[in-house]
């Protein structure tokens, strides 16, 4: 199985990891968590890293766990990390509407008060396509991202054209390493497992 993977191997950009940044698996990424995922950075620090992950949906929503949002529209739960992973996090582009949300990238933000989040859903505020539930978190320990990316087992682009908040499933890993283009475009059509094609 290695040798086939060495064939389809192509080298990292040599785009640095960031706040804001995305990274994007290599096809053969094994990992549960991180298996054709795509990534956003939340924090980037020489200690470490925080992301989460964009495209792996749950069967959980968070209607079922929050009182008074039954009679709203389902809001899914996506697959955070491995990390922390009975914590509820989120992201949203609501900015000052929820006070404490640090700023990730332009019009888009992590975290920020629960009780003011919980009251502006409950109140009817918009939501739609503009917030994101996670359990769990992506984390690396100082200088582990940068040894990953060095290993070519992630490809790190920009935020800029992804859907963040409206992403699911493989085929927003295929939307993502199409946007980046060149030779990453050749990973769209490689099978999850060679031997098996």
């Amino acid at each position: 199985m290695a040798q086939y993977k060495d064939i389809f191997k192509i080298k990292h950009n040599n785009a640095l990891p960031g706040k804001g940044k995305i990274l994007i698996s290599e096809p053969f990424l094994r990992n549960v968590y991180f298996q054709r995922s795509v990534i956003l950075l939340v924090e980037h620090s020489p200690q470490g890293a925080m992301g989460f992950v964009l495209n792996k949906r749950t069967s959980l929503y968070v209607n079922d766990f929050l009182e008074g949002m039954e009679i709203i529209p389902s809001i899914p739960i996506y697959l955070g990390g491995p990390v922390a992973s009975d914590r509820l996090f989120f992201i949203h582009s609501l900015g000052d509407a929820i006070p404490g949300s640090i700023p990730i990238d332009e019009n888009l933000y992590f975290d920020g008060d629960f009780e003011a989040l919980e009251h502006y859903i409950t109140k009817g505020g918009n939501i739609k396509g503009k917030l994101k539930f996670f359990l769990g978190y992506s984390g690396w320990t100082e200088n582990q991202l940068e040894s990953e990316i060095e290993q070519n087992s992630w490809l790190v682009t920009k935020t800029a054209k992804h859907n963040i908040l409206n992403s699911n499933g493989e085929s927003f890993w295929k939307y993502a390493v199409g946007l980046v283009g060149g030779n990453y475009k050749t990973w769209i059509n490689y099978p999850r497992d060679p031997i098996l094609n």
